[in-house]
C-alpha cells in the first residue's frame, strides 16, 4: 500500500510544482563543521524528500592503469553494508527500499559521483531511508564476490561496445579532445582486470570525505531537520586530505582520425574542449547552440544537413560544462559513401555561424524557447534537485535559478558571435570518423 501510495504522489508531482517553480526558487545554504556544504530548498507540496549527496569522485580521480575504479566504487555502494551480524546485501537492501517505499540512485561523471534518495517525509519512513543512506555513504562493504561479478560483466559490456561504431567513436573523440588529461581516462578490458576490492576501498576512503561532500535536499522539512539530517549523513565520514583540483586542459591541434569499421552508417563527431561551469560566456553559448545544432528542427545544422541535403537523419551540437573546459560537440550519422560530403557541409554550417553569428530573428525565437521553456525545468522536486546539486558542487551563485531566464533575455546577438569566437577556435577542433570511406 505505502509503494501504491508513494507512486501516486510521484504522478501528482508535476502539477503541484508548477506554481512553485513560476513563483521562484529559494535555497538556503550552510557549511557544516565538517566542511560538507548544504543546500536546501524547503517544500511542502508533496509528503517527499529528495536528497542527493555528491563528492569529488568522478572518473578523472582513477589511476589511468586502473581506470574504472571511481565507476565501481560509486555503482557498488549499494552492494553491502556493514559487517557481521549487522551486515546486509544487497537483497536485503533492496528488501528494505521496497518496505518503507524509498528508492536510492546513483550517478558519476568526470568530476563528481552521486548517491540520490527520494522517500516519504513520515517520520518512520523518512529515518529508516535516512539510515540506509547513511550506511551506503559510510559503511559499503564492497563484497568481493559482488567486485568479481560486476567486473565479468564490465569486461563483457565493454567488449560488446568496443565492436559498436558509436561507442567506438565516442571512445576516439574523447581520446583525441583530451589527450592524457584525466578527462580523457579510458575503461578498457586491461584496467578492469586490475582492479581490486582494495582499490575500492581505498578509493572510498579517500574520495569520499565528509569535507568534500555536497549535500542537496529539496522536500517537506524543515531547515532544523535537514541540518539533523545532514549531519547524521556526514558525521561518519572521514576528513579527506585529497585535493579535488584537476590540471588544465590542453587544447589540441587541429586533426582527423579516421577509423576502421564494417558499419553502413559513417559515425562523425567533431569538437574541442571549451567551456567550465561558471564562465561568464555560458549563456551566450547556450542561446547560440540553440540556433545552431541544440534546438532541434529550427536549429542550422539540422536545415543545411539533413533538410536540404538529405545527409543525416540526425545531427546536434552541444556544450557540457564542466570543473575544467568542458567539451563543445558536433555529432552525426550519415551514409558512409558520403561521409567526406556530410562532413563538409557540417563544418562549413559551423564557419559560417563563428564568422557571423546568428541572426536577430534566430536569436528572438532562440531566447524565448529557452527562456519561456525554463519552468519546465523546474516542475518536479526532482528536476530542482538536479540543478541543486549543480549549483552546490561547482559553487555557482544562489540566484542561478532565478537569474536563468533574465541571463537568457538579456544575450544579444554580438555577444553569441563573440562568445562563440573565443570558445570554439577551429585551430583546436578535432574530428573522428568511424566508418568512413
Amino acid at each position: 500500500m505505502k509503494r501504491l501510495i508513494f507512486v501516486c504522489l510521484m504522478g501528482m508531482m508535476a502539477a503541484l510544482m508548477q506554481s512553485a517553480a513560476q513563483a521562484g526558487v529559494k535555497i538556503q545554504h550552510w557549511t557544516l563543521a565538517s566542511g560538507a556544504r548544504v543546500y536546501f530548498v524547503e517544500s511542502h507540496d508533496l509528503p517527499i524528500v529528495d536528497i542527493q549527496v555528491d563528492f569529488p569522485a568522478g572518473s578523472a580521480y582513477d589511476v589511468r592503469e586502473k581506470a574504472g575504479v571511481a565507476g565501481f566504487t560509486r555503482s557498488l555502494l549499494d552492494a553491502g553494508v556493514g559487517s557481521g551480524d549487522s551486515a546486509l546485501d544487497e537483497e536485503k537492501i533492496a528488501g528494505r527500499l521496497v518496505d518503507i517505499g524509498a528508492r536510492l540512485s546513483g550517478s558519476g561523471d568526470m568530476d563528481r559521483a552521486s548517491v540520490s534518495l527520494r522517500t516519504l517525509s513520515s517520520k518512520r519512513e523518512r529515518d529508516a531511508s535516512i539510515e540506509l543512506l547513511r550506511l551506503v555513504m559510510q559503511q559499503p562493504s564492497f563484497p568481493a564476490e559482488v567486485v568479481e561479478r560486476e567486473k565479468t560483466r564490465t569486461i563483457s559490456g565493454i567488449r560488446e561496445a568496443d565492436t559498436r561504431p558509436d561507442s567506438v567513436a565516442a571512445k576516439g573523440f574523447s581520446k583525441a579532445v583530451y589527450g592524457n588529461h584525466p578527462y580523457g581516462l579510458q575503461t578498457t578490458v586491461e584496467t578492469v582486470e586490475k582492479i581490486t576490492r582494495d582499490d575500492l576501498v581505498a578509493f572510498h576512503r579517500a574520495r569520499f570525505g565528509a569535507n568534500g561532500a555536497v549535500i542537496s535536499v529539496i522536500g517537506d522539512l524543515s531547515r532544523a531537520e535537514v541540518e539533523a539530517i545532514a549531519n547524521q549523513l556526514t558525521d561518519g565520514l572521514p576528513q579527506t586530505k585529497v585535493d579535488a583540483s584537476l590540471p588544465q586542459v590542453q587544447f589540441p591541434v587541429r586533426g582527423t582520425t579516421k577509423i576502421a569499421h564494417p558499419a553502413s552508417q559513417a559515425h562523425i563527431f567533431l569538437g574541442l574542449p571549451s567551456v567550465r561551469r561558471g564562465d561568464p560566456d555560458y549563456f551566450p553559448l547556450l542561446v547560440g547552440n540553440y540556433v545552431l545544432g541544440g534546438g532541434g528542427f529550427v536549429s542550422r545544422l539540422v536545415h543545411e544537413v539533413r533538410e536540404k541535403k538529405g545527409y543525416a537523419y540526425s545531427v546536434y551540437s552541444y556544450f557540457q560544462p564542466a570543473r575544467q573546459l568542458g567539451v563543445f560537440q558536433i555529432g552525426l550519422q550519415t551514409k558512409r559513401e558520403q561521409a567526406n560530403e556530410a562532413l563538409k557541409l557540417t563544418e562549413d554550417t559551423l564557419t559560417e555561424f563563428l564568422k557571423k553569428g546568428p541572426t536577430e530573428k534566430e536569436v528572438k525565437a532562440a531566447k524565448r524557447n529557452l527562456a519561456d521553456g525554463f519552468g519546465l525545468r523546474l516542475d518536479s522536486n526532482r528536476k530542482i534537485l538536479e540543478y541543486l546539486s549543480v549549483i552546490g558542487f561547482f559553487e555557482l551563485p544562489l540566484t542561478y535559478l532565478d537569474d536563468f531566464p533574465r541571463k537568457i533575455e538579456a544575450v544579444t546577438a554580438a555577444e553569441i558571435r563573440a562568445a562563440f569566437q573565443r570558445k570554439v577556435k577551429p585551430e583546436n577542433i578535432v574530428t573522428v570518423i568511424v566508418a568512413g570511406d
